[in-house]
């Protein structure tokens, strides 16, 4: 191809299976209007692992659109060859690589070096962008991609408004924002105003991969399309609700990062609230992304504010310390290269919240995450009530386990259903049984798209159903914001104590009940 040519168009979708019964196809949505994907921060770690490698599989499948353009901006002095021999190695690292397809990818990548703090570098990428738009048909669409440190994000979306790229009119131009989005409410509030000074609200979209999960995606489809579990669905019948992400590595080379974040930072305040709103919401009165967004922000106005006399009772913090991982000996989190080795930073916290309405009060919420443990595992456990009355007390005594609805997001795509059934033979005795769906095995002929496929996909598409809005961030910074602040005055009266475990094991043993309830 020479230097000038256009790259001829992205293949047609190479898997469009229809459900049973015809119709559209449920493995992609349409494919999206031609555009230019900026990718701020394309020589970092974020691009390598994640956004680019999903770009590629969604090019491999057929579904970007024909007129695309990819575009890496970063410090880092590359060409556009360099940028394009990055992109091949981390598609290598990852055992992604197909040479067909790559070769009709490669010409579609583009670089452009600036620097993040001058506003002359977005002026520059302006009139780059304006020829890929006259080469490759892209439309005047642009979807920038901030995979940056956030103390980059305020900067960054001065300088696209000053030069000119926030505006829409002849196309598109959205803003990607990955978590986390502040450190505390007021800094939340301060990027906020700096992203609205020039970009409008639909053009923000606040990225939580987790949303984009399969399972999670699920939970309400399983709620309300099946009539068998909202009438159960609230405090007459669930006794408690258990949501855990569970990572076995320990910080590793995050460590500058995590130091300034920790646990309830990186997990609570984005990943873990999600998660409680999708169990706890009403059901929105239609399936779009505002309804369901609307939903959500009900349920972070109705979380019952900690009693800072009494965290102690719903609040345990934990930091690994040296063990065991996988039979061989794992350091402790103050033996990390890049941690004090007298930090106090939170690598473990199990959260005990209640929601303060009609449907859900007096049932506890317990959400745990930490890093450095047995198992990686994400799950939602559902625990129904006890049965009121024991036909069977003078056979089997009181202890007859509750029913558990079982929501597994990785690693397994699973949901289950405990319930109690007799175990065959003369004598009348109960056994566990568990009806289980799990979609991996249910549609393996298929691809489902992966989490960073689905929400690249979704903004270019314009569909913030699955992305913050700027209400619900600082309705949930509102309520971790005193936490945090009684956490990090380590030492001083009421602070919550900061429990040690080993690396390996399953945290903190003030944990192992809540913990316990996962199994």
């Amino acid at each position: 191809m020479s230097p000038g040519a256009a790259p001829g168009p992205v293949p047609p979708a190479a898997f469009e299976a229809a459900p049973p019964g015809g119709g559209p196809s449920c493995l992609l949505p349409p494919r999206p209007a031609p555009c230019t994907v900026v990718i701020f921060g394309a020589s970092g770690d974020l691009a390598a692992r994640m956004i680019l490698p999903a770009l590629y599989d969604l090019h491999r499948h057929g579904a970007l659109p024909g007129g695309l353009a990819v575009v890496g901006a970063a410090r880092t002095p590359w060409s556009d060859e360099a940028f394009r021999e990055h992109a091949r190695r981390a598609l290598e690292r990852a055992g992604r690589l197909d040479q067909d397809a790559w070769a009709a990818l490669a010409p579609r990548l583009f670089y452009q070096p600036l620097d993040y703090a001058d506003p002359g570098g977005c002026a520059a990428l302006a009139a780059r962008l304006d020829e890929l738009d006259a080469r490759l048909g892209t439309g005047g669409n642009r979807l920038f991609y901030l995979a940056t440190p956030p103390t980059v994000y305020a900067d960054l979306a001065r300088n696209l408004g000053a030069a000119g790229l926030a505006r829409q009119g002849r196309g598109f131009s959205r803003i990607v924002v990955e978590k986390p989005f502040g450190r505390d409410l007021g800094s939340a509030r301060a990027l906020d105003a700096a992203l609205h000074e020039h970009f409008a609200e639909q053009q923000i979209f606040r990225i939580d991969h987790y949303l984009a999960k399969e399972t999670v995606q699920n939970i309400l489809l399983l709620r309300f399309a099946n009539a068998v579990f909202e009438p159960l669905w609230n405090r007459r019948y669930v006794e408690s609700v258990t949501c855990a992400a569970m990572e076995t590595l320990g910080v590793g080379h995050r460590a500058g990062y995590y130091e300034h974040s920790g646990v309830l930072r990186d997990m609570f305040q984005n990943h873990m609230m999600q998660l409680l709103a999708l169990v706890a919401m009403e059901p929105p009165p239609a399936f779009d992304a505002e309804a369901v967004r609307d939903e959500k922000a009900k349920v972070y106005r109705a979380l019952r504010p900690f009693d800072p006399d009494r965290l102690d009772a719903d609040l345990v913090l934990g930091q690994y310390g040296p063990g065991a991982a996988g039979g061989a000996a794992a350091p402790g989190y103050r033996q990390e290269p890049g941690v004090a080795p007298d930090s106090t930073t939170p690598t473990f916290a199990a959260m005990r919240l209640w929601v303060d309405n009609w449907r859900w009060q007096g049932v506890p919420f317990h959400l745990v995450s930490g890093k450095a443990l047995r198992e990686k595992l994400t799950r939602i456990v559902v625990r129904f009530r006890e049965v009121p009355h024991s036909l069977f007390r003078h056979i089997l005594g009181e202890d007859i386990g509750a029913n558990r609805l079982i929501l597994d997001i990785h690693p397994g795509n699973a949901v289950s259903l405990a319930v109690q059934a007799k175990l065959p033979g003369a004598r009348l005795c109960l056994q566990p049984a568990t009806m289980r769906f799990d979609f991996d095995a249910a549609h393996a002929p298929a691809r489902a798209l992966d989490a960073y496929e689905k929400v690249l996909l979704d903004c270019m598409l314009g569909d913030q159903m699955l992305f913050w809005r700027q209400d619900a961030v600082e309705q949930c910074w509102g309520f971790l914001t005193p936490v945090l602040e009684r956490c990090e005055a380590c030492g001083a009266q009421g602070a919550p104590a900061l429990h040690g475990y080993a690396a390996g094991s399953w945290g903190p043993a003030a944990s192992l009940e809540t913990v316990q309830g996962l199994f």
